[in-house]
């Protein structure tokens, strides 16, 4: 294969990797010298990034606020906002932009030629001239404001987009732990520092600092190129060159992380988090870090992630299995494994549910069982099982939560920045099989132990404590800088913040003329819907897909009706049932027999209503494995044992999964808040939602967290809790059930027989669907929810129509005008959350607003209805509406990883959303008018129907119960 390069362009090296069957190309820009690897594929969906080398040397969060300011506007593109309005001008499968420790990328896909060179053509402009206004820098960063934007005499407050998300983030004693550990472990050089930004120095930024940032870093010497897909890299050449490089003269300076000074003795820290007020024993962290080698060596690399995995990849794994059994905390910390985003790498175990005081002690406990590990060294069945994991993460051709091609990008990123190779970083099998052959050595991981951890002193303990007062002072001290500040104002000061808050506003509210940024329309929308077929029907359903050597089957066993109760336990037992031993294997033995055979093994539940009815509901378990094709047969044995014979009576196992899942569940609430919110208000209409929110929300986290406490209290209630287990095992396995089988055409047949000789006894061609008719009640109509954060969540909900209603594509695309016209500049420009919108669930007939990571609350419970007002008053333009039908059909035209769209393409016929049916509902969608959208906005939204939430801190929530809103506490 010939490779070719823009004139402007060297070619530097290609080389085929067929474990991917990809070509990696490298190419450099002859002038400024900026770097482009091209990842060549038949896959349509193109991608591009392009990263920056970005190495802050504060907490202030410049990088961070830069990649937000930097996409408001363009020396092409002077609109106020083109990245959001290119959103909604575009059928791109993925857009974003992201800041990690030392790097900054601006990634886009589409399968769509003309959107791609769109979207192409505003992402470097916005990346390469940026306007940087300074009136963006305050709504993105920060700025000083009074609470009444034109009273002098109110309270002075922080507003800002990133300041108000860093709040949020940091809100999670997990985030505070990785930035604490890499702050101790990395003094010295950028690492030390949190990029994001710490909202208590987020503050000290200034415009110049980002101006002189911007000039430094965002320059196409610093800058590297990304691209993957079917279109020629001479071609993406050529617009890069003519569009910005053909701009610049190469840099006499390049950027670099320098290496971190090596310490000659551990350190050890002690710290604190803030807590809500009540019991605080048992809420400790310690977390025990080790410097490692340079993360560019890709060989020193593997070895770093074959150690880690040895480790502590599942239970029978020596540290984590030592982690989980001892009686010094509850659970293993979610900061175990390693890292190796940075220049160097870390390797991190930890213990959460601890005491202060357990600190030397769980030190020693990790020390003890390296000491074991590097003396008698483990069985060679566990280092194969992890070297198969390796292998397999290299095969598997994601693709459903972000584009193939992005994740191969971001595999080489780190070489790429850091000086490695890019070549090799993809092409890992070559080191794969010498760390395979090395690995034979019974001496091998001894000898990693002793160099990387037990003999390596650059290491950090770190210990987080609670603290149920310390969010109250770190308000107050924000408080006490802000009257500070305030105090010292003059007269004239004061009049300079008032008409900073006026331009702002007047800025916020412009019209820009949208019409300048290039643009698909609806005619460049696919007239139908995807369709996937499978080849065969029956007890097995099969499904051909180019899967890389790999074999995906899953089991869909219909629920029988189950009890108030049963419900209740259904999302634990799912969750632990591939979690433990099975048959004569106890837990250790089926985790090791799982990681040494499959890539995954999961339980889980499917609920759907039916498409004429919101309030009757049916469900499926759905038992699912995906393993390389010569080890299905296992996969298969492996996933009937756990359905046929649980382990029920592991007892102490299950307490420790338990802990785990609470533990767990209750970090991810700052991380998922709005979601939570719009679950529960949308659960005040009807049952469908009610039994999502029951099951799936916050009641289920303070049911498992209740569930927890009671065991503590009344050993014995375990036991008979397990009794229920097991009776809810019994009752769902006597259903019969259907499989579904994906693998490469050539062995679909090998597959199909492995499944029927090994696959679930009990099978049928057509499961019928059962209503589940438990008594479920209504989430109250405005409910506060009390949790762990400096942050709020709101959301608002209101009943619709199902999907087969006419009215349901209208009400669909109302949510898109009003997320892109109204509550993104209200809610997140002007109110400065990190984010605000609205949407339609058509499956369930709910209209749903939210906010996330919002300073406010009622501020943002107005506007949610003041956009409803704006719509009925202001009408829908056509370019708004047409806007809006491009965002959904580009949601829903996504491409996912040929496994993925095969399992949804069955979940679909299951559920009643034939192809026909899809199709009509995108016909419908198409042909949405603007009248349409202003009839319905004025049709379906009572102000006696709407249900509000707000997920916040109780000091929040106390004031909510004041106004008339049930209060909540998790």
């Amino acid at each position: 294969m010939t490779v070719k390069a823009h004139e402007a362009f060297d070619v530097v090296e290609s080389r085929r990797v067929d474990s991917l069957n990809v070509t990696l190309e490298h190419y450099r820009h002859r002038v400024t010298g900026a770097d482009h690897y091209h990842i060549s594929s038949d896959n349509p969906e193109n991608v591009f990034m392009v990263t920056l080398r970005t190495m802050p040397k504060d907490s202030t969060g410049v990088a961070h606020i830069l990649e937000h300011t930097a996409l408001c506007g363009s020396e092409n593109y002077p609109v106020r906002d083109p990245f959001f309005m290119m959103t909604r001008r575009s059928l791109n499968t993925f857009m974003n932009a992201m800041t990690s420790s030392d790097w900054t990328a601006y990634p886009f896909a589409s399968e769509n030629a003309k959107d791609y060179e769109n979207l192409l053509s505003v992402y470097l402009d916005a990346v390469f001239f940026s306007n940087l206004e300074e009136l963006d820098f305050l709504q993105e960063g920060h700025r000083l404001e009074f609470s009444e934007p034109d009273d002098p005499n109110s309270p002075l407050v922080y507003k800002g987009v990133v300041f108000n998300e860093m709040k949020g983030a940091m809100s999670s004693p997990v985030s505070q732990l990785y930035q604490g550990i890499k702050h101790h472990l990395f003094p010295y050089n950028t690492y030390h520092f949190n990029s994001g930004g710490d909202p208590e120095a987020i503050t000290d930024l200034t415009y110049d600092q980002l101006k002189a940032f911007y000039k430094t870093h965002y320059h196409p010497s610093n800058a590297t190129f990304f691209t993957f897909g079917d279109r020629p890299a001479a071609d993406i050449q050529q617009r890069i060159h003519d569009q910005a490089l053909h701009r610049f003269e190469a840099l006499d300076h390049k950027l670099e992380v320098a290496l971190e000074k090596r310490f000659n003795s551990i350190l050890r820290v002690e710290d604190a988090y803030a807590a809500e007020p009540g019991d605080l024993s048992g809420k400790t962290h310690h977390v025990h870090g080790w410097l490692l080698g340079e993360s560019t060596d890709l060989f020193a690399q593997l070895e770093a992630h074959l150690l880690s995995d040895v480790l502590l990849d599942n239970s029978a794994s020596p540290l984590r299995k030592a982690l989980e059994n001892t009686e010094l905390g509850s659970n293993p910390s979610p900061m175990c494994g390693l890292d190796d985003s940075n220049r160097e790498m870390m390797f991190v175990c930890g213990l959460e549910g601890s005491e202060p005081e357990h600190a030397a002690a769980f030190e020693q406990l990790v020390i003890d069982t390296l000491e074991e590990v590097a003396e008698k060294g483990v069985p060679y069945e566990d280092i194969e099982a992890m070297l198969h994991q390796l292998e397999l993460s290299q095969r598997e051709i994601t693709g459903d939560g972000q584009p193939y091609g992005m994740h191969l990008i971001f595999s080489v990123i780190g070489a790429a920045t850091h000086g490695g190779s890019v070549m090799d970083s993809l092409d890992i099998d070559p080191a794969l099989e010498k760390l395979r052959e090395l690995s034979k050595d019974p001496n091998y991981i001894p000898h990693l132990v002793r160099s990387l951890l037990l003999d390596n002193s650059h290491r950090v303990r770190l210990t987080l404590r609670p603290e149920d007062q310390l969010h109250d002072r770190q308000l107050a001290n924000e408080r006490a800088r802000l009257d500070r500040i305030q105090s010292r104002l003059d007269e004239d000061e004061k009049a300079a913040i008032v008409e900073q808050a006026r331009k702002l506003k007047e800025r916020q509210e412009q019209e820009d003329d949208i019409e300048m940024l290039p643009k698909v329309t609806l005619d460049d929308v696919k007239p139908d819907v995807k369709r996937i077929h499978p080849v065969s029907e029956g007890s097995i359903v099969r499904y051909e897909a180019g899967t890389n050597g790999l074999a995906y089957q899953q089991w869909y066993v219909p629920l029988p009706d189950l009890t108030t109760d049963e419900l209740a336990l259904l999302p634990i037992y799912t969750a632990v049932l591939t979690e433990l031993g099975a048959g004569e294997r106890d837990y250790l033995g089926m985790q090791q027999w799982q990681a040494a055979r499959t890539g995954s093994v999961s339980l889980h539940s499917q609920f759907r209503n039916p498409l004429n009815s919101a309030n009757t509901v049916a469900g499926y378990l759905v038992l699912s494995g995906r393993a390389l094709m010569r080890h299905l047969d296992e996969l298969t044995q492996i996933l009937h044992q756990h359905w046929t014979s649980p382990r029920f009576d592991e007892r102490s196992r299950i307490h420790d999964l338990l802990r785990q899942m609470s533990a767990r569940r209750q970090q991810s609430v700052t991380g998922s808040g709005h979601m939570l919110a719009m679950q529960t208000a949308s659960a005040h209409h009807n049952r469908a939602n009610a039994l999502t929110y029951e099951m799936g929300g916050l009641p289920a986290i303070r049911r498992l967290k209740g569930w927890l406490n009671d065991f503590e209290q009344e050993d014995a209630h375990l036991d008979q809790w397990l009794a229920r287990l097991s009776d809810l095992h019994a009752k769902v396995t006597e259903q019969s059930a259907q499989a579904v089988l994906i693998a490469e055409p050539s062995e679909l047949e090998t597959a199909t027989e492995l499944t029927e000789q090994f696959g679930l006894d009990k099978r049928t061609g057509q499961p019928a669907s059962i209503d589940q008719t438990a008594d479920i009640d209504p989430a109250a109509r405005q409910l506060a929810w009390s949790v762990n954060t400096q942050v709020n969540f709101c959301a608002s909900a209101y009943p619709t129509v199902l999907s087969e209603h006419a009215d349901s594509a209208p009400l669909t695309v109302l949510a898109g005008i009003l997320r892109d016209n109204y509550l993104h500049r209200t809610i997140r420009e002007q109110g400065g959350a990190y984010g605000g919108g609205a949407s339609h669930d058509s499956n369930t007939g709910t209209f749903r607003f939210f906010s996330y990571r919002d300073p406010r609350i009622e501020g943002t419970l107005d506007d949610f209805k003041a956009s409803l007002e704006w719509i009925r008053s202001e009408g829908a333009k056509a370019d708004q509406v047409e806007s809006a039908i491009l965002g959904v059909v580009g949601s829903m035209d996504r491409p996912g990883s040929p496994a993925g769209e095969a399992k949804q393409a069955f979940q679909n016929r299951l559920f009643g959303r034939t192809d026909d049916f899809r199709k009509a509902y995108r016909e419908a969608l198409l042909a949405v008018k603007p009248d349409d959208v202003v009839r319905v906005a004025c049709q379906y939204f009572d102000p006696d129907k709407v249900s509000q939430t707000v997920v916040t801190d109780h000091k929040h929530a106390d004031e909510l119960g004041g106004k008339g809103f049930k209060v909540e506490a998790l």
